[in-house]
């Protein structure tokens, strides 16, 4: 009788001590949980030890290029890449479980429900958010953006139904430094695919993201949670064009001439 097909948990990680033992609890399912921390000053590691993991420490080439490490020295026949404030509910435990001892698919597309400032946000183009996640190792990999990188596989893919819960947006300080680096990242890939910024294209696009996630996407369905999401993305919108404008032409230091 053939063996049963193995599970590793990726995730990477780097001072997530809030996180990553629940993180790597909801996880224990795996045959192996795969810590790649990059060197952590909180005691992550230590943490994720204590929790089951089996924790490597690297340096920090890129969110991409990390799974890809991960998912290159993984053991399983089948890797899972997780973010360290994401959970595997039991539901879709008991999903992954099933769908990795069949044979129709080399990969699934998970639907996540993320929070965003003490709530899940149920419209607003959040949910039900399919993501790549769980793949056969030999045929799976991730792309190397700065931050936008996601899993591709080669082969058929299906989509799971239970949710990864995502804890994304604990508090608005974690909204706000997420969007002056996330605004930042995306500025650099498009830079880096040859599009270029304006402070037109700037409002024009910040507009847009704010009627596309309130009106189009049902956002004021949300309440006062998906009009703080909408003017989020509007700003996100804004500051990543504004940001590429600036790294395209950086902007010089005046000279006073009062």
């Amino acid at each position: 009788m053939p063996a049963s097909p193995t599970l590793t948990v990726v995730i990477v990680a780097k001072n997530e001590a809030a996180n990553i033992a629940a993180c790597v609890a909801s996880a224990s399912f795996a045959d192996e949980v795969l810590v790649l921390d990059s060197g952590s000053s909180d005691g992550t590691a230590t943490l994720a030890e204590q929790a089951g993991a089996r924790v490597v420490a690297t340096d920090w080439p890129g969110y991409g290029p990390q799974v890809a490490r991960g998912f290159a020295l993984a053991t399983g026949d089948w890797v899972l890449s997780l973010d360290a404030d994401e959970r595997i509910t039991p539901a879709l435990r008991d999903e992954v479980i099933a769908a990795i001892r069949t044979t129709t698919f080399a990969g699934y597309r998970i639907p996540r429900v993320s929070e965003f400032v003490g709530r899940f946000i149920e419209h607003s183009g959040w949910r039900p958010d399919h993501t790549l996640r769980l793949g056969l190792r030999s045929r799976s990999s991730f792309t190397d953006h700065f931050l936008h990188a996601h899993m591709t596989v080669d082969g058929a893919i299906g989509t799971l139904q239970a949710s990864i819960v995502h804890y994304s947006y604990p508090d608005l300080s974690d909204v706000l430094g997420k969007l002056d680096r996330y605004s930042t990242g995306h500025a650099r890939d498009m830079l880096a695919r040859g599009r270029s910024g304006s402070l037109g294209k700037a409002l024009l696009h910040g507009g847009f993201a704010f009627f596309r996630t309130y009106v189009i996407r049902l956002g004021f369905l949300d309440g006062g949670h998906g009009l703080m999401l909408a003017i989020y993305n509007a700003e996100y919108a804004y500051y990543k064009y504004l940001k590429l404008k600036f790294l395209q032409s950086p902007p010089t230091r005046p000279e006073f001439r009062g």
